[in-house]
């Protein structure tokens, strides 16, 4: 049965689930339902009767009209200056003014891009313009790239590619997100150091920093689900997404229960499609791994397993693929698994596996040093998993 955009959003406002996982391909629309989502809860023309009074924020959300808050000035004269400059906004005057969260921002950007590109928000200035008038810019309005090299050969001032952009503006919102969600997560509302979120309701999340490279597109999926996972509050999250990957990495990390945040899953998936005629259809997507999630991910273990380049979040990971499996072959551990490996002795492979998938606060903040015993047990683990269980996984080259 085809369905309005409206009819749609209609359906995401009166779920009682905590997490809306949808998964569209590009141009379906999934832009758009955010919009008709965002004027569900919190509609233009009251948003603009109350402006003369600071209103509370129902509804915060990331898509491309996120981004449209962040536009260059190239210098187009001198072809040196260049910066990318903020549209002035509650959120970022907030998150970066207010809470100094600029390092933040800084930290999750490099740790998803390059250490290489270091960003730098202004400080307050002013200047004369062409009427010999005093404009003050204010701090944390611009933002200016360089490429450190340590000798006079660094770049300052360069731009940067769209990809890079769009994952700087993610490091924003994520930052602001995790901060507000901590603020929430203190009960009494008189405690809080600000009132502006007490009626937040939904979080809409529209295909986060989609550029990434698989690795760093796990990460971030896992990260999201955590910090949801950390929330106290009553806040319902909305996720769109047109990347399997990204889409049964997050699914699989909010379908199972978390002890540290006292997490229980209630998640409900979407199919969006879009027909030739133009019309479209929200179906609840039954099917637990559409995208062949256990073989696709089991396959880039296997490549790090290779290359060598393990870090602790890839334990995380393998750990997810011992749970669903668990699940689906009926045991109530994903350690007894280890059990019917060659492995013998499965306690320090679980303990190892456990001690290694818990995650800190930031991302930038998780050790990547993994010892020389820890990456053979990880080796050892993913090809005696792949053997045992029969994945469609050669790892006969994984040599330990």
């Amino acid at each position: 049965m085809s369905q309005s955009l409206e009819q749609i959003a209609q359906k995401l406002v009166d779920s009682q689930k905590r997490v809306q996982l949808m998964y569209a391909f590009n141009g379906t629309g999934k832009t758009r339902l955010s919009r008709e989502f965002k004027e569900l809860v919190s509609p233009k023309e009251i948003d603009q009767e109350n402006q003369e009074e600071e209103t509370k924020v129902k509804i915060m959300y990331y898509n491309a009209f996120t981004e449209d808050l962040f536009y260059w000035d190239n210098d187009l004269k001198g072809d040196l200056d260049r910066k990318l400059k903020i549209q002035s906004n509650r959120f970022t005057d907030w998150i970066l003014a207010d809470q100094g969260k600029g390092v933040d921002v800084i930290d999750n950007f490099q740790y998803y891009s390059s250490k290489k590109i270091t960003p730098r928000f202004n400080e307050q200035y002013t200047f004369k313009n062409r009427e010999n008038k005093n404009v003050t810019v204010k701090a944390y309005s611009e933002v200016t790239f360089s490429i450190e090299s340590g000798d006079d050969d660094s770049l300052r001032n360069i731009k940067i590619s769209k990809g890079e952009e769009s994952c700087f503006i993610w490091s924003v919102f994520y930052s602001l997100l995790d901060q507000v969600i901590e603020v929430l997560n203190t009960p009494e509302p008189d405690e809080r150091e600000t009132d502006q979120f007490d009626e937040l309701e939904y979080v809409f999340i529209d295909d986060p920093v989609s550029s990434l490279d698989d690795t760093h597109l796990i990460e971030l999926a896992v990260n999201i689900a955590t910090l949801i996972k950390s929330c106290q509050s009553d806040i319902k999250f909305i996720i769109t997404t047109h990347n399997p990957l990204f889409y049964n990495v997050i699914y699989n990390e909010l379908n199972n229960k978390d002890a540290r945040y006292n997490y229980k899953p209630k998640l409900e998936k979407y199919l969006l499609e879009k027909f030739d005629d133009g019309t479209l259809q929200l179906t609840n997507n039954q099917n637990d791994s559409p995208f062949s999630y256990h073989t696709h991910l089991l396959s880039i273990l296997k490549d790090v397993a290779l290359s060598n380049n393990i870090e602790k979040f890839h334990f995380n990971l393998l750990r997810n693929i011992l749970e669903k499996t668990a699940t689906f072959l009926g045991h109530k551990h994903w350690g007894n698994l280890i059990t019917k490996t060659n492995l013998g002795d499965k306690e320090p492979y679980v303990k190892r596996i456990l001690n290694a998938s818990s995650h800190s606060k930031h991302s930038g903040e998780e050790a990547n040093i993994v010892t020389t015993g820890d990456k053979l047990i990880f080796k050892r683990l993913v090809k005696e998993i792949s053997s045992t269980y029969q994945f469609n996984v050669d790892t006969e080259e994984i040599i330990l």
